[in-house]
């Protein structure tokens, strides 16, 4: 069974959320409402007050991380990250899809952005005058981000914003020059907080290719398996590290529940994890949850409803 604790599900008390983020390695954070309730699920205590505090120090960073999606990842962290996890090849096709060329790519984004603090798309699109709209926007600021230069901002108006990483972190990021000390950094971190795990698991999660993943997993010591906690009951939201952590669900998901999860289209439900099974799902409208178990009501799911409603309450959601 994977250990709820290793992922910080037993909410040890006193965590910060930038420490749940070092210790995860990094939050996914495509989806930001999703993302903060990845806090609240490891946290009896953060409000979104404090994953904002955090955001904004700024403690932890959204950028493109593992498997080239957005995700929150700390700001000391970020060298050994960048240095794994850029890329451009995909970015450059889109661009080109986009109808977004040229050889001044990169000055360009990283003069607009630069000394503007954030901006939306909508605002870069117009100081770009042309050059790049709608999705081309973004996928210029990904470029800026794989070569160091830009990070996404807290959003605005509901919006999300773009930054240039020295306006935001008072220099560009710097990959980590020493690339097996990285990869090291990275299958420490993964073992730590994904147990028990292989290296197929790591080259999943991060989007490195197998044989280096098992070259970063020979680096390192196995780690030894956390102390059990008490079953826990938590409802964890979608694209929540648990499930999405490892290569395969199906240790934790059971065959005939699947399409309940992963309806198809992309969508992935938020779960119910009971001992560290996903036994139902669960929506939320503001900041009321709602649970649909599988077959029986787990002890103690009210009171995650509540906790819940006690965190999307504590910044007016």
């Amino acid at each position: 069974m994977r250990s709820v604790e290793a992922q910080l599900l037993h909410r040890p008390p006193g965590l910060t959320a930038g420490e749940i983020v070092r210790w995860l390695g990094a939050v996914q954070a495509q989806d930001i409402p999703a993302a903060y309730l990845a806090f609240r699920a490891r946290s009896s205590t953060l409000t979104m007050a404090d994953v904002d505090a955090a955001w904004q120090e700024p403690e932890i960073v959204r950028t493109w991380g593992p498997r080239g999606t957005l995700h929150f990842v700390h700001r000391d962290d970020l060298p050994w990250m960048h240095a794994l996890t850029r890329r451009d090849t995909g970015t450059l096709r889109r661009l080109a899809e986009e109808g977004v060329t040229g050889d001044d790519l990169l000055p360009l984004i990283g003069g607009l952005l630069s000394g503007q603090g954030p901006l939306t798309k909508a605002e870069l699109e117009e100081r770009l005058a042309g050059r790049a709209r709608g999705q081309g926007v973004v996928h210029l600021v990904a470029l800026a981000a794989f070569h160091g230069l830009a990070v996404l901002g807290p959003p605005r108006g509901g919006k999300p914003t773009y930054v240039h990483a020295a306006d935001w972190l008072g220099a560009p990021v710097t990959p980590e020059p020493d690339r097996e000390r990285a990869l090291k950094e990275l299958a420490l971190r993964y073992r730590r907080a994904h147990h028990p795990a292989a290296p197929e698991d790591l080259a999943a999660w991060s989007g490195l290719a197998l044989g280096e993943a098992r070259t970063a997993w020979a680096l390192t010591a196995a780690q030894p398996p956390p102390e059990r906690a008490d079953p826990v009951v938590r409802l964890a939201p979608a694209f929540d590290e648990y499930v999405m952590g490892w290569k395969s669900r199906d240790p934790v998901l059971p065959a005939e529940h699947a399409a309940k999860v992963f309806p198809g289209g992309g969508i992935l439900r938020p779960v119910v994890l009971d001992d560290g099974m996903i036994t139902g799902t669960w929506s939320r409208k503001g900041a009321e949850a709602s649970a649909r178990p599988f077959t029986t009501e787990p002890p103690g799911l009210d009171a995650e409803i509540a906790d819940v409603r006690r965190f999307l309450k504590s910044q007016g959601q």
